[in-house]
């Protein structure tokens, strides 16, 4: 069976340019964090909302979840005016309770119907009706936000983690470790004084240790362009099994094996 991890946008809160806010998407129904540019990305591949089944919350800082509103009003007046498209959004009750009320600052009583039909899922592990099983670990960020990551594995075989806005931990580590894809958020050139953020040091030091493929994403690098850099991208030197992703690049798992595919 063959299985795809898409990302429709690979920047972080500023925006490099050439890059969406990071955004995840595998299987084409399930996206992982729902961020301001989340409507456009979907837009940009093609992809209609109402086919979005799943979407799984890692934390509730704004660039990972301030498109939610939009998300749930493009389906109840465009895409899924019925309402009968079903739509599961993996949190915690904290989560759940920021999501509705960032839902009622955005759009005021218009989304309380769309927030009812939702099928909430508040557990640490769980399972999609493709198959696809989850679980949540806490990561290491800020408190304040719950930060989480995920490792998804299906009966195929595949499987893969998602770090969430994460500096280094234990628990990742070891979630990595026994995953043969992670998609990596790393945040701010080395010199930021930030621990809750994977830096290019933090990168080359996990991939010492971890031999699978691991795709950055959420990254402060800009994407190829005419523009003047907005950070300068520093001189790591990264083993060749880490890639940095572009917006639009795929992992597909076939044979037993996930292979990257540049967006061209």
């Amino acid at each position: 069976m063959t299985h795809a991890v898409t990302m429709l946008g690979t920047g972080n809160a500023f925006l490099p340019h050439g890059r969406m806010h990071s955004l995840a998407m595998f299987d084409g129904t399930h996206l992982i964090d729902a961020p301001p540019t989340a409507l456009i990305a979907l837009r940009h591949h093609g992809i209609n909302v109402a086919e979005v089944r799943t979407i799984f919350v890692t934390h509730v800082h704004g660039d990972h979840v301030f498109g939610f509103p939009f998300l749930l009003l493009e389906r109840k007046y465009i895409s899924d005016r019925d309402g009968k498209r079903p739509l599961r959004v993996v949190t915690t009750p904290f989560g759940k309770a920021r999501l509705e009320h960032l839902c009622d600052l955005a759009f005021p009583g218009s989304l309380s119907d769309a927030l009812e039909r939702i099928e909430w899922c508040l557990s640490d592990v769980g399972e999609c009706d493709d198959g696809w099983r989850w679980e949540r670990f806490e990561v290491h960020h800020d408190d304040a936000v719950e930060p989480f990551g995920y490792r998804f594995e299906h009966p195929s075989g595949a499987n893969f983690v998602h770090s969430g806005d994460s500096g280094p931990c234990d628990t990742l580590l070891e979630a990595m470790q026994r995953s043969d894809l992670t998609v990596l958020e790393m945040g701010f050139p080395d010199w930021v004084p930030s621990t809750h953020h994977h830096k290019p040091k933090d990168v080359t030091a996990v991939a010492n240790v971890v031999n699978t493929p691991i795709g950055i994403t959420h990254t402060y690098v800009d994407a190829p362009s005419a523009f003047p850099p907005l950070l300068e991208r520093g001189d790591w030197q990264h083993p060749e099994h880490v890639v940095h992703l572009l917006d639009g690049d795929r992992w597909i798992w076939s044979e037993g094996r996930w292979d990257h595919l540049r967006n061209t």
